[in-house]
């Protein structure tokens, strides 16, 4: 169990990494890259930026997820 915690907590992390940079900044980020950008001119914000902004939640929350239940269950 905590070796399935660790694999997961590793791959989730770098998850957060790839998702968090592709988000859009004040000038642009490497979403822009994928054509992000075009369709977040047009319109408020785009179906891709609102996709992007729930799968970093999620990861976010199944990172959070790891560290508790490896705090737990190394505290035993």
């Amino acid at each position: 169990m905590e070796l399935f915690l660790n694999v997961l907590l590793v791959l989730t992390s770098v998850l957060l990494i790839v998702l968090i940079l592709l988000h859009r900044g004040k000038g642009g980020g490497l979403s822009s890259m994928f054509g992000g950008a075009v369709s977040s001119q047009l319109s408020g914000s785009s179906v891709v930026e609102k996709n992007l902004n729930r799968l970093t939640v999620f990861a976010g929350l199944l990172w959070a997820v790891c560290i508790v239940a490896l705090g737990l269950l190394l505290k035993v």
